[in-house]
């Protein structure tokens, strides 16, 4: 080992990089030994400085507004908190080759939903980075009325700004027939193919000619970009609320991915759905993702059991294939219209009772009392009936007949118990009494009494001339109650509860 240090050291450092042939002058038997060992590692270093992950490549994400382009981004960077921007976002997730400990970032723009922005394309992937990009069309499944326009809404987008790029046609010729070879060449993985840990050589496996070359199908690559396509339908989880809220039926999913796979087919592209809420699919999206930007390995096969996972690589599907979920129709048929099918269905408002709100206290007041002054009069007032412990003798009620309301007063009768007539008026409740039921004899009236007598000789107070007294329920001035106030506080406890009145007022001013 000695002589072969010294023969490592006398080498000359070209001779090392044109991988020439080390000479061992010392060691006997060392020959091979020392030759082999320099042989693997030049070869190791020459492998890895050609391995080396690249830097520039893209990924650009099309889709509408709400699909969760961004949240779908966030998850493959790894994080939780960011923010959402306008026009056009970058972000990146990493990419990790373990078996040679490479890293490296993969960049990706997202772009605005509304196609005003849809000009923010060439900065995103300008011409020299189209061949090293991928494009994403994001499909949100919470609406899928909206699934087949929206793919192909973003198609005729990316296909009007490739079309625009001033690539040479020997270049974007170049890009179609390499698309078109890696979605012929596609071999679905057995379970007899084993997967090598080391990533295929692409260069290697471009250069094969003897490699079987199977024919498009039916529909296959009828639109061929030049880029990859990749087809993500973002919140499957929602498939259930569809089931329960808006009556989706198996067929009606089945209807739904028969279509989205004929758009495939037509663009050779993929088809992933995923769910950020239950964490489907999204190690399944980075996988794919790098497999087709950076040549790792991949070795999932296709999905298509599950309703909500489905997964579909480019070059899997044919038209036989998708004839399968054809057989699972029952009321629908394979000509329907996509969007008398897959209707928006009616918004359910959610009926709510009519909130009641309280108008103000003074504002109720003032429309009660606008509606009792256009009530009729005679319906605004209830005589008052007397007391069993005050005088017999009490007004008529007014006939309900239209009748004449003029009140005919009978003698009052002070009843077994006698009131004092010299008791001053209000010393006792039965004076009290007599007072406040003698000042509504008197309102009924409307005015005192003149020159009618009772059958003792003394004046009454409720005769009155027919034409001087007042209606029923006719209302007293401010004036009258005033009156009547001072002439029931003027008179006398005699002259209120005496049996027999003076039959003159000269005698009552007297007494």
């Amino acid at each position: 080992m000695a002589a072969f240090g010294r023969t490592a050291s006398a080498s000359s450092t070209s001779n090392i990089n044109n991988n020439s042939a080390l000479e061992v002058t010392e060691g006997g038997g060392g020959d091979d030994e020392g030759q082999n060992l320099w042989s693997s590692i030049l070869s190791e270093v020459t492998t890895h400085s050609r391995s080396k992950l690249p830097s520039g490549k893209n990924v650009l994400i099309l889709g509408e507004d709400g699909a969760g382009k961004t949240t779908l981004m966030a998850r493959l960077q790894g994080i939780d908190e960011y923010m959402k921007g306008r026009g056009l976002e970058y972000m990146y997730f990493n990419v990790h080759d373990e078996d040679r400990d490479d890293h490296t970032r993969c960049n990706a723009w997202i772009l605005d939903g509304d196609l005003y922005h849809k000009g923010l394309q060439k900065f995103a992937i300008p011409c020299s980075t189209l061949p090293d990009t991928l494009v994403m069309l994001v499909v949100d499944m919470s609406r899928p009325w909206t699934a087949l326009d929206s793919v192909q809404k973003w198609a005729n987008v990316i296909g009007e700004y490739i079309d625009k790029l001033k690539i040479a046609p020997e270049e974007m010729k170049e890009m179609e027939m390499k698309l078109m070879k890696q979605f012929q060449e596609y071999v679905e993985p057995g379970e007899d193919i084993t997967a090598s840990p080391q990533r295929r050589n692409t260069s290697v496996a471009e250069d094969e000619d003897d490699s079987i070359v199977l024919p498009l199908g039916e529909n296959a690559l009828k639109h061929n970009l030049g880029v990859p396509i990749l087809v993500v339908c973002t919140k499957c989880d929602a498939i259930n609320s569809l089931e329960k809220e808006h009556d989706y039926r198996d067929e009606h999913f089945d209807f739904i991915q028969s279509y989205i796979r004929h758009f495939c087919l037509q663009y050779g592209a993929a088809l992933i759905y995923t769910s950020i809420k239950e964490n489907k699919n999204i190690d399944l999206l980075y996988k794919y993702l790098v497999h087709k930007l950076y040549g790792f390995p991949f070795n999932i096969p296709a999905q298509v059991v599950e309703k909500d996972s489905v997964f579909i690589p480019a070059g899997w599907d044919n038209e036989k294939k998708i004839g399968i979920l054809h057989e699972n129709f029952q009321t629908l048929k394979i000509e329907d219209s996509f969007e008398d099918v897959i209707i928006k269905p009616p918004v359910r408002k959610f009926v709510h009772e009519k909130e009641i709100v309280s108008e103000d206290d003074q504002v109720f007041l003032i429309k009660l009392q606008t509606l009792l002054s256009k009530q009729p009069a005679a319906s605004t007032g209830r005589p008052v009936e007397p007391s069993n412990r005050g005088p017999s003798g009490s007004p008529r009620t007014p006939s309900r007949s239209g009748t004449t309301n003029v009140a005919n007063v009978t003698p009052i009768s002070t009843g077994t118990k006698k009131i004092d007539p010299n008791m001053k008026a209000g010393t006792t409740s039965e004076g009290v009494l007599a007072n406040f039921f003698n000042s509504l004899l008197s309102k009924k009236t409307g005015t005192p009494a003149v020159g009618g007598s009772n059958q003792s000789g003394g004046t009454t107070g409720g005769s009155l001339p027919p034409g001087s007294a007042k209606k029923s329920g006719q209302k007293l001035g401010l004036t009258d109650v005033q009156a009547e106030l001072d002439r029931i506080s003027n008179k006398t406890e005699a002259e209120v509860f005496s049996p027999t009145s003076p039959t003159s007022p000269e005698d009552s001013e007297v007494s």
